[in-house]
């Protein structure tokens, strides 16, 4: 995924309403902007500018059936997001391993000294 690319679906997912939008299109499939704008206290125009701002990330497309344009799911740039994320999935999965050691060497630690001032 393009750094320009990546930024936009970033961009795009930021905004709770988008996501609510493609958690809808997620479940129910294609749906018409009628249908996407019910949940949501907006005018349709406001709903089409997400939708606008979704579908320039890639991740919705738009069809035609008759006057309707009903908004599809488009999964492969969560896919692309979800692979650039797991690259730092082990960076940080060390990072808490190195956290839960030196946490587990303190515990003991205190351990010791409390054990060591009852013995006094």
């Amino acid at each position: 995924m393009s750094p320009d690319r990546l930024s936009a679906v970033l961009s795009a997912l930021a905004d709770p309403t988008r996501r609510a939008i493609l958690a809808q299109l997620a479940v129910k499939g294609d749906v018409p902007v009628t249908q996407l704008a019910r949940p949501f206290r907006m005018s349709l125009p406001a709903v089409s500018k997400h939708l606008r701002v979704l579908e320039g990330a890639g991740l919705i497309s738009r069809g035609r059936e008759a006057q309707l344009r009903p908004a599809r799911l488009e999964a492969a740039p969560l896919k692309e997001v979800s692979d650039w994320v797991e690259r730092y999935r082990g960076l940080w999965e060390e990072r808490f391993d190195r956290l839960d050691n030196y946490l587990r060497q303190l515990q003991s630690k205190e351990s010791k000294h409390a054990r060591s001032k009852r013995s006094k």
